[in-house]
């Protein structure tokens, strides 16, 4: 599998062949066990991992939706443990491992893009042009709610900041003062 499936020269310095053969194996697997619920098309796994693959070479390493480059090191290192114990700060460090989106295709077949993981949980099942109203309505409320001013972070070990807790643009300016 390895020859067919080359490392692309931008994963090269972040990954091994294994590791990446590995990666490509297991998220075509996945894949295919889910869809083949779904679809009414024939698939097989090494059509999978040749979509994927094809997919990771299109991606030139970088998130179908955001730009932001993958951080391709992150393959094959997620730790249960770890994360179980370094919870969402844990996993907040894998926002950018590369996984994979379908892409449904006019036919009803499936094709893929690369993107982060964290771009993957805000997508989530989520059609391409849904995506996209989704984010701009995320930003139109951001701007109308508050004049686009930063939203308060909050207190590490506080509790998160609610509705009632953002302030307007002037408010955030006289509580800095």
């Amino acid at each position: 599998m390895s020859k067919m499936f080359a490392l692309p020269a931008f994963v090269q310095d972040h990954v091994s062949q294994e590791a990446y053969t590995r990666w490509l194996g297991r998220k075509a697997a996945a894949h295919l066990k889910r869809d083949r619920l779904r679809s009414r098309h024939e698939i097989t796994g090494s059509h999978y991992r040749r979509q994927i693959h094809s997919a990771v070479r299109e991606s030139g390493g970088l998130d179908f939706y955001t730009g932001e480059p993958l951080a391709w090191d992150k393959v094959s290192t997620y730790s249960n443990a770890d994360s179980k114990a370094g919870r969402s700060a844990y996993k907040a460090g894998f926002a950018l491992l590369p996984t994979v989106d379908h892409v449904v295709l006019a036919d009803g077949r499936y094709d893929f893009v690369i993107r982060g993981w964290r771009t993957n949980d805000a997508k989530n099942d989520l059609c391409h042009a849904d995506f996209l109203k989704l984010c701009r309505q995320v930003i139109a409320h951001h701007e109308n709610r508050i004049g686009g001013a930063p939203i308060p972070r909050p207190v590490p070990g506080g509790p998160e900041p609610g509705p009632s807790k953002i302030s307007s643009a002037p408010e955030l300016a006289a509580a800095e003062e």
